[in-house]
This record gives structure tokens, C-alpha cells and sequence, in this order.
């Protein structure tokens, strides 16, 4: 990187963050007030930008609005959570009749639970499912189930790898806030067989391998067909459990995207939109190992949570799958997402721009070199270019597209295909009027 082109990407993003806050002095406002009551006036850590973060003040349709009164396309999805949008009228009426006609919270088992549970052992092939709260929760509970089973361990899990708030693992290493740090073994690259198969077959006490089939928070990189398979045979070979994390993959596909690489796990995390826009969770797989969780059964494990069956979240839940998110709905969706990446590789080729993804989930790098294809975050680790990634979410933001400051697009159901085409042109142009620091 030249110096000049140095200096002109500081020029741009130093006047790029000023416009920003001239243009949001009441999201500036309402952030001021907020420190007084949250740490950092924030209790979504990943939500927190500086100088200080947007503050959202209404959804509606594919569209949010901020306290400042702009209207920005909604490209977050409430990070795979989102899909259904803001404004669907089989939601409203899902929420409204279960309010009038069932009730919130009976404290007792359900029909709606049942309901809920079948149609996704029918849609994602699965024998048993239990439910949680959160992709977090499903992931701790699956792991205690993985651990009870096997009367072992120690998790392998991958650089660059998130499965939740306490299970994430960038640049080779549990974070900070990891739970049972010394229990996970952290592959140091995702997609290499190789180092994977051997990692696993020499890992004494090891009770499951725990991987995205395409990491998400690790920047939309797809797992090979070849590297899964590899994983899951030497999983079995070494009498541990393959677990897929599916939180945010089991959209990608009718039955979840580990049915269309034709993977076969014990376990599989979800989460997110299955909720039809509410907190949820669940994990499942073979009746074997989910039996470790009957409560008939001397010797299981208690899983508990006082909001694990909540009628509202059941109903929504089973009318948002069954009626709005369809499996000729997930591939429309999945086909647009495949459309919008060639899209925009195509404006963007011989730039610093990358995007990786599949279907309805994209991520957006920035690299100093030229790198065909980003197998792992350790590909592009010396080469990411942090400055022209905040320029990207600022001058995004002013044409009006709100998109996650870290790189990510998830596309919501309500998103029509010309609002698309307008984020393609929004992008286009972005490299023209930053040609100089762009260009490889």
C-alpha cells in the first residue's frame, strides 16, 4: 500500500465518520443518555460502533428507520434472525391469536411445543429436537449432552469459528469470555482437512467436533464438502460425535444445509429466525444421543429454562416455517442471495473488495491483495484493510443501507429484487469515487 493512497483512504473515512456525526445528532443524543444506565450505553456488544452507534427507532416491511428520521434498506437481518422482515401479516395475526386465544405463559407442556418440535424433525431431519432460548443456550446444552454420552471432554471446535455469546473462537484461540476454556481444542484453520483429521485422531478424551458448515461470524466462509466429510468420518473413527452448527445455516437450504452437503450428524444447532422473530433456540439429531435428556430415563441430564416451550414463541415459531418460510420460499430466497454476490464480484472485481458467502447470507472483506478464494480468516488476516470497511458502513449508511459495520448481509423475505439492484449501484459507485484506494 502506497503512502499516498494511505493518506487518501484517512481522508476519506476522517470526513466520512464527521458527515456522520453531523447527520445523527439525536442518535449522539440518545447514546449519551444511555451510558448513564449500560455499560458503554450498550447491552449488545456487537451493536456498539464509534464515535457512537445508530440508534433504530422503527422497522416496517424491509425497512428501518433511525431517531434522526433516515430510512435505510434493512441488510443486518437482525444478523440471520431478521428473515422474516418487519411487517408480516401472518406474524401479526400469529401474535394477536395466541395472545386472545392460548395465553403467554401456562407454565405447563403444550400442544403448540409438540407442534413446533415435529416440524422440525420433519423439516431438518432430525429424530429428537429439545428447545432453548438461543443459539447459546442450544449450544451448551448440546455440548453438556455430547460430553454426558460420551463420558469425555474435550471439544474440537475452529479458528474463526462462533457458537454463541460464551463459545467463540477467533484467531485460534477460545476468547476471553469462552466458558471451560481448557476443554476446547481449537483447530487453527478452518478448511484444512489435513490439520483437522490429525488434530482429531490425537486428541485424547475427545467428546465431539463442533463446526459451522459455513462460518458465519467468521465472515460467511463455506466449509467444503470434502473438509465436512472428512471431519465427520474422523469424528466417528475416533468414537466422538460430529455437532453442526446450524444457527445460522439451516436457512440456506429447504432441510438445512447440512442435508444438502449430505452431512449426517448426531447433533445440529439452530436458532434464530425459527423463532418467527423471537428469542429461540433448539438442538437435536439422533434419538440415542438425545435420549441422554428423557427425563423418563434414570441417570439424564436436566434441561431446564423457564421459557424453553413459551406458548407465543411455539406458535410463531410453527406458523413463520410452516406457512411464510416454505421450502420453495427458502430456495427463492437462497437464489436472490446467489444473484445479489455475483452482482456485486462483478462491480467490484479488481478492487479490494471480496464477498463470500451462500444464498442469503454475505460477507463483505477488505484486503491489500489479491486472493482468489478465502478459505479461512487466516488467508486474509495480514491483508484486511479495517479503514476501508468503516468508509464501506459509513457511505453506505448515507445512500441508505444499513448493513453490519463488521462486514455481514443477511437477506430478509421482504426485500424486493429492485431495492437490490439499487445496494449493487450504491456499491459501484462507491468504488469509483474511491478508485485510488481501492484498486489493487
Amino acid at each position: 500500500m502506497s503512502s499516498g493512497s494511505a493518506n487518501a483512504a484517512k481522508r476519506a473515512l476522517e470526513a466520512a465518520e464527521a458527515r456522520f456525526v453531523a447527520n445523527n445528532p439525536l442518535s449522539r443524543k440518545q447514546h449519551e443518555l444511555a451510558v448513564g444506565a449500560l455499560p458503554g450505553g450498550n447491552t449488545r456488544t456487537l451493536l456498539h460502533t464509534a464515535p457512537f452507534p445508530l440508534t433504530m427507532k422503527q422497522g416496517k416491511g424491509a425497512y428501518v428507520w433511525d431517531e434522526d428520521g433516515h430510512k435505510y434498506l434493512d441488510l443486518v437481518g437482525e444478523l440471520t434472525a431478521g428473515l422474516y422482515g418487519h411487517s408480516n401479516p401472518i406474524i401479526r395475526e400469529t401474535i394477536l391469536s395466541t395472545f386472545d386465544s392460548v395465553g403467554l405463559s401456562l407454565g405447563s407442556t403444550t400442544v403448540q411445543e409438540h407442534k413446533h418440535a415435529a416440524l422440525l424433525c420433519s423439516r431438518f431431519k432430525l429424530e429428537r429436537v429439545r428447545m432453548a432460548n438461543t443459539g447459546t443456550e442450544a449450544n451448551m446444552h448440546a455440548l453438556a449432552g455430547a460430553r454426558h454420552f460420551t463420558s469425555r471432554r474435550k471439544i474440537i471446535v475452529f479458528s474463526g469459528g462462533y457458537h454463541g455469546a460464551v463459545f467463540s473462537f477467533p484467531n485460534g484461540k477460545p476468547a476471553a469470555n469462552t466458558v471451560d476454556r481448557d476443554d476446547f481444542v481449537v483447530v487453527p484453520r478452518y478448511n484444512d482437512t489435513e490439520l483437522a483429521v490429525s488434530t482429531i485422531k490425537s486428541t485424547v478424551d475427545l467428546a465431539a467436533v463442533l463446526v459451522e458448515p459455513m462460518q458465519g461470524a467468521g465472515g460467511c466462509i463455506p466449509g467444503t464438502r470434502e473438509f465436512l466429510h472428512a471431519i465427520q468420518d474422523a469424528a466417528h473413527e475416533v468414537g466422538a460425535l460430529f455437532m453442526l452448527d446450524e444457527v445460522m445455516t439451516s436457512r440456506l437450504a429447504p432441510h438445512g444445509l447440512g442435508v444438502e452437503l449430505g452431512l449426517k450428524p448426531d447433533l445440529v444447532t439452530m436458532g434464530k429466525y425459527l423463532g418467527g422473530g423471537l428469542a429461540f433456540g433448539a438442538f437435536g439429531g439422533r434419538e440415542e444421543v438425545m435420549a441422554v435428556y428423557d427425563p423418563r430415563l434414570e441417570g439424564s441430564l436436566a434441561h431446564s429454562g423457564t421459557f424453553n416451550n413459551n406458548t407465543l414463541v411455539m406458535c410463531i415459531g410453527f406458523e413463520a416455517l410452516s406457512r411464510v418460510f416454505t421450502e420453495e420460499a427458502c430456495v427463492e430466497l437462497n437464489e436472490k442471495g446467489d444473484r445479489l454476490r455475483e452482482s456485486l464480484k462483478h462491480v467490484t472485481k479488481g478492487t479490494k473488495i471480496m464477498f463470500t458467502g451462500r444464498g442469503s447470507l454475505i460477507g463483505v472483506h477488505f484486503v491489500d491483495a489479491c486472493v482468489e478464494t478465502i478459505t479461512c480468516g487466516e488467508d486474509i488476516q495480514a491483508t484486511e484493510r479495517r479503514d476501508l470497511r468503516d468508509l464501506f458502513w459509513f457511505e453506505m449508511l448515507e445512500q441508505g443501507f444499513w448493513t453490519t459495520r463488521r462486514g455481514f448481509v443477511a437477506l430478509i423475505m421482504e426485500t424486493e429484487e429492485s431495492e437490490l439492484v439499487g445496494f449493487v449501484a450504491a456499491v459501484e459507485k462507491f468504488v469509483e469515487r474511491h478508485r485510488e484506494i481501492m484498486a489493487l
